[in-house]
């Protein structure tokens, strides 16, 4: 048994075994699962890997279970707010889409981006508003949500949709001073906010610029359908919804609120609740059809029983509807609360997962074996990017890979004399954006549910996501801006 024992904590080889078994496994649930595999059965090889870790340290290193309970409850206490926000951004986007939002969204933004160029100004929009919110996630829950009506109306893959609705989401809430990553991935690191943003802007403005190129090649070489379908999908909006510009004071506050810096879980509750009465007084005939299971019918009148069915049903439950256009009735459906309960198991799994790593001591071995090997510029950052992106795979949360990451290599930076920008930079490059990436990351989770599409689908479309570590890599091989601290 002494070949597994190294210091009193498990060596770098013996911590390997878990994410062995957990690649196995997860290998495993994709092959036999498909599309399917985040329905459960990932959250439970997350798990099984667990098991591993902690059969392995009690058996071997005698180390107590209130370890890794204690380490396990911390890691999910991290995450507890995230969990509320996803069941409210479930109730936003239920009851957003049958009070009119959504559709009203969808039938002006038809006759306002044009085709030709939709991607490029889908991605600079959502941009925009992410800059304005620091919410990459409202972004693509609201703004985001309408916009994959639009794209699907002028022929555009969902990939290609989602795609550039990520990479502007997560641009601006990358660069936003209102950001709670940025403020995290700053504080964590010890750098002043408006200093990590402006030297953020070296790698992360030529990964946009290349991003937003790239789309509005693609929109242009796009085959625009005929304006008979986009009609087509117009015309079933206006006769199944009572669309006006007055539902649009929904996103407006909402905006505002967020702006004034209102907390995330007190902003999505109000944004619910006015939706909420906003159906009731533009859309009673949707309130009925989704309490009923019936074609929606304007004329019918609504039942105080079947407004408050069909109002509670929108905030947790299926808001399909019949419209008559198979294409519309999956557009317009979703799933509300319950459909944000895989996600929730899926932060609850990879948390329990990472929390096993940190008590067993499996997570410093390893991290202790890397950074013997690091010595110059660009291996430093290589490695600080490389980690972000493996904290997203393990942990399952970007919080949790912002701040794991920051904590490994502060005494790195330091010791070889690079400023703490450089340091936090590297993390927002990489555990930031990377995370909605990860199928099994509460990030690509939740992102996959809201727009739609499957992580692994929009994935090669995330041109900036998948752009700013590289970036962040060639910029300090170049050198660009990047100096020691004076001794």
């Amino acid at each position: 048994m002494k070949i597994f024992s190294r210091g009193g904590q498990p060596s770098w080889g013996v911590s390997l075994i878990p994410f062995a078994v957990l690649i196995a496994a997860l290998i495993a649930v994709i092959k036999i699962f498909g599309t399917g595999a985040l329905d459960g059965a990932s959250q439970v090889a997350l798990l099984f890997a667990s098991g591993v870790v902690v059969a392995i340290s009690m058996v071997f290193y005698r180390i107590p279970w209130k370890d890794f309970e204690d380490s396990i409850l911390d890691n999910i206490h991290a995450v507890g707010t995230s969990i509320l926000i996803l069941l409210l951004i479930g109730a936003v986007s239920g009851s957003w889409m049958i009070s009119g939002v959504v559709p009203t969204m969808i039938y002006y933004g038809m006759k306002v981006i044009l085709p030709e160029i939709f991607l490029f100004a889908t991605c600079a929009i959502c941009a925009l508003i992410a800059v304005m919110t620091g919410s990459s996630w409202t972004t693509i829950a609201t703004v985001g949500v309408a916009l994959v009506g639009i794209g699907t109306a002028q022929g555009y893959e969902p990939g290609w949709i989602a795609g550039a609705i990520i990479s502007g989401a997560y641009f601006g809430d990358k660069v936003s001073p209102l950001s709670d990553t940025t403020v995290l991935a700053s504080s964590s690191a010890g750098t002043p906010l408006f200093t990590h943003i402006r030297y953020m802007m070296v790698t992360t403005v030529p990964s946009f610029a290349i991003t937003l190129i790239v789309f509005l090649v693609v929109s242009l070489m796009h085959d625009v359908p005929s304006a008979a379908h986009a009609a087509d999908i117009s015309d079933d909006l206006k006769n199944t919804f009572n669309i006006s510009p007055w539902l649009l004071l929904v996103p407006v506050i909402t905006a505002l609120l967020i702006i004034r810096k209102v907390s995330a879980i007190v902003t999505l509750f109000i944004a619910a609740l006015i939706a909420g009465i906003t159906a009731l007084l533009f859309q009673p005939h949707i309130i009925g059809a989704v309490a009923t299971g019936l074609t929606p019918d304007p004329s019918a009148g609504l039942s105080f029983t079947d407004g408050f069915k069909g109002l509670f049903i929108s905030y947790y439950g299926s808001t399909a509807i019949d419209t008559g256009n198979v294409a519309l009735n999956d557009l317009i459906s979703t799933r509300g609360m319950t459909g944000m309960l895989n996600t929730v198991f899926l932060i609850i799994a990879a948390g329990t997962f990472g929390g096993t790593l940190v008590g067993s001591g499996m997570l410093n071995s390893l991290t202790g074996m890397l950074t013997r090997f690091i010595s110059r510029r660009v291996s430093i950052v290589a490695s600080t990017v490389g980690t972000g992106i493996f904290a997203n795979m393990i942990t399952g949360d970007q919080y949790l890979s912002i701040i794991l990451t920051s904590n490994l290599y502060k005494k790195l930076y330091e010791e070889r004399g690079y400023e703490t920008r450089l340091m936090s930079r590297s993390v927002e490059d990489s555990a930031t954006v990377v995370s909605v990436l990860v199928p099994w990351n509460s990030c690509g989770m939740t992102q996959a549910t809201v727009l739609k599409v499957p992580t692994l689908e929009y994935l090669p479309y995330c041109l900036f996501n998948l752009i700013s570590p590289l970036m962040s890599i060639i910029i300090a091989a170049i050198g660009y801006k990047i100096v020691r601290k004076s001794k």
